[in-house]
């Protein structure tokens, strides 16, 4: 089963591969160090889908968590590797999605951080990924996951970064939102990158994004439909607090029932 978005919507191609590790550097994102506090004790496998780059999951690994991932990218698969490899690391990654991947074995948990859920731009194909998360886990096992609240659906700003690479490249990109789909509750934008060598444009790339975004409660109702059952939700990496209508970023816990 596979979304109803073309396999080239949210490809994650070699330009965004080489983008997302400039723009988010291991270990320096905040949630990288609430997920090593929150898996310090844990000893069961634990599942990252859309592990990306390694970004989350070479630190756990580091840590000595016992962790397998995988995404359908295979330029991030490939920095994922090459990461994995620079750090002494080893760890089972794999080229597969969300809605339809299989293990012949269960884990104890499964961690799908930082909104990368959204990227199921589909209904069918998000609810499709549920199921299989719970199919994935051994019986009581955990499913976290943060979502992206639907005050992310109102945002029309445009993105305009630049980065300059360690060889001296300069990597720009300009995103802007081209739908806003209120019922559907999902967004598409059109990502360009460029990279500019001695002040020439040397390679662009194309990528057409969507997400789809939930509302709190909705989302616990598809947990539980997916046979789960809520076990807390956080606000902004805090486990003293509750969500905000603020917080960009929402972490569910939820137990396979």
């Amino acid at each position: 089963m596979t979304s109803n978005s073309s396999l080239l919507v949210n490809r994650y191609g070699a330009l965004a591969a080489e983008v997302y590790d400039i723009d988010k550097p291991l270990g320096r994102l905040p949630d990288t160090r609430f997920w090593l506090e929150r898996f310090r004790t844990f000893d069961r496998p634990i599942l990252e889908p859309a592990c990306g780059t390694g970004r989350t999951l070479a630190p756990l690994v580091e840590a000595g968590l016992d962790v397998t991932g995988f995404d359908r990218s295979p330029e991030m698969l490939e920095r994922c590797r090459a990461r994995l490899a620079g750090m002494g690391l080893s760890a089972e990654v794999s080229q597969q999605q969300m809605e339809d991947f299989r293990y012949d074995r269960k884990f104890g948990a499964v961690l799908v951080p930082v909104g990368t859920f959204t990227l199921l731009d589909d209904l069918a194909a998000a609810r499709a990924a549920l199921r299989r998360f719970r199919d994935a886990l051994e019986p009581g096992g955990l499913l976290v996951v943060d979502i992206m609240g639907l005050a992310a659906l109102a945002s029309e700003a445009e993105d305009r970064r630049r980065w300059t690479t360690a060889e001296g490249d300069l990597i720009t990109i300009h995103g802007m939102r081209v739908k806003t789909d209120w019922l559907k509750q999902r967004s598409e934008s059109l990502l360009r990158y460029e990279r500019w060598r001695d002040h020439r444009l040397v390679e662009t790339e194309l990528e057409p994004m969507a997400q789809r975004y939930w509302g709190l409660h909705e989302f616990s109702l598809e947990l539980a439909a997916a046979g789960f059952r809520v076990e807390s939700t956080i606000g902004g990496y805090d486990r003293d607090r509750a969500p905000r209508a603020s917080d960009w970023m929402i972490t569910y816990e939820a137990s396979r029932a």
